[in-house]
């Protein structure tokens, strides 16, 4: 069972930038790949990106897209979202999961981590 842990939120200014984490242990075959999700207050939970860990091949929300940037440290089992031009509507708990292929839902992901909070102010 993969155990996931998310860190590196906290409170920006619009425009600004975070870059979070997410350190894998226990990976196995059904985790191949690895997907950012966000959950707003009284919204449910919504696809970010997601990356392959073999190779890096990635896939982005249209709402994040040329802003946010996945990427992975395979020596580190480590993911990392870098989050630029970010927006008070990114404002959201960001977690981390891995599943076994490209998905987009969350319900094909497991592994959830605690999550770490964003907040972005106008």
């Amino acid at each position: 069972q993969v155990h996931l842990v998310e860190s590196g939120g906290g409170l920006v200014q619009a425009g600004g930038s975070l870059r979070l984490s997410c350190a894998a242990s226990g990976r196995s075959s059904s985790s191949y790949f690895m997907g950012w999700f966000r959950q707003a207050s009284g919204k449910e939970r919504e696809f970010v990106a997601a990356i392959r860990w073999s190779g890096g091949s990635t896939l982005y929300a249209n709402s994040v897209k040329g802003r946010f940037t996945i990427s992975r440290d395979t020596g580190k089992n480590t993911v990392y979202l870098q989050m630029n031009s970010l927006k008070p509507e990114d404002t959201a708990v960001y977690y981390c999961a891995a599943a076994n292929n490209m998905y987009t839902i969350a319900t094909m992901y497991a592994g959830w981590g605690q999550g770490t909070q964003v907040t972005v102010s106008s």
